[in-house]
């Protein structure tokens, strides 16, 4: 198939503004994607902060591999984020096969009209699990966003059908907005973080990914200043947050899930101060959880665990 070169601000403008119509709207509403996943269904939503263990013990890779069903799994990637899909495509089929998956298909959409093939369409009608791979997630977003496939995995994963991963980029878009860039290090600033647009998978959350690894706390505080009525989650390296039917969500791996809640702030000065001054965010409620800590998505707090 002859490949064509894209531009990816002229994609982003012409596909995200449908991500804002009327019914997506609605749908933002609380508690009103995640609780609509059947009670009795073992599907999830895995947000991986990236570099996740492909060769050891591959606890998160296992985890997704046994939620959509093991060794009965029919799994899509979608490695559409990477600039080298056909590579990252395959090194994830590798590993979904020795573990046992039979039935696996690489959907590597390179350009927007791919994402209307209707072979894809009945595959992803019939498949267990997808796993979109690491990148640049504004690539992916521009391939993807608003297409028949990206559109039938966000609507099988919010009914609990299919059991979802992403990876950095892959976990980026999971909200409706999303971290596209930004710069680490710094105070909060409104510079600090670029934000668009995602894939409006988990729209109650802004992500982002190889957290503590590139010192990022600053810019999702930034991005959570911008949008106060959404949780900000920051997740470590080979670490997820696996997100269940009833708006829960189970840390798993080796690192941290940070979270950023302004639920009860009482001061910002974030529309005020110039692009590249310091922010200020009073009462800002922060919780670090590990591995087998869980928190309520809808509730705001962080949920007795037992050890």
């Amino acid at each position: 198939m002859r490949k064509r070169s894209y531009d990816v601000t002229k994609l982003l403008e012409r596909v995200l503004p449908g991500l804002f119509n009327k019914s997506t709207m609605l749908q933002t509403e609380p508690q009103s994607q995640l609780q609509g996943m059947s009670q009795l269904t073992n599907a999830a939503v895995l947000v991986i902060g990236g570099a996740e263990d492909k060769v050891h013990g591959r606890l998160i890779l296992h985890t997704f591999f046994s939620r959509s069903k093991g060794t009965d799994a029919r799994i899509a990637i979608v490695p559409s984020a990477s600039r080298e899909p056909a590579m990252i495509g395959k090194r994830y089929h590798d590993i979904f096969t020795e573990m046992g998956a039979t039935t696996i298909e690489v959907i590597d959409i390179q350009e927007r009209d791919q994402g209307y093939d209707k072979t894809w369409m009945e595959f992803l009608e019939t498949c267990t699990g997808v796993f979109l791979t690491g990148g640049d997630q504004l690539r992916l977003c521009g391939l993807l966003a608003d297409t028949p496939v990206m559109e039938k995995i966000r609507l099988r994963a919010q009914l609990g059908e299919i059991t979802l991963a992403g990876t950095s980029a892959g976990a980026a878009v999971m909200g409706q907005h999303m971290i596209a860039g930004g710069g680490s290090g710094e105070s909060p600033n409104r510079s600090l973080v670029d934000l668009t647009a995602g894939l409006n998978i988990i729209p109650e959350v802004i992500v982002d990914q190889h957290f503590h690894n590139r010192n990022r706390m600053a810019r999702l505080i930034s991005a959570i200043a911008a949008y106060p009525d959404r949780l900000g989650v920051g997740i470590d390296e080979d670490t997820c947050a696996m997100f269940e039917a009833d708006g829960s969500f189970q840390v798993i791996g080796k690192g941290t899930v940070t979270i950023v809640d302004p639920s009860e702030v009482s001061h910002t000065n974030q529309r005020d101060v110039g692009t590249n001054d310091p922010i200020s965010v009073h009462n800002m409620r922060v919780h670090v959880l590990s591995h087998g800590d869980r928190y309520d998505l809808y509730k705001r707090h962080v949920l007795t665990t037992t050890r």
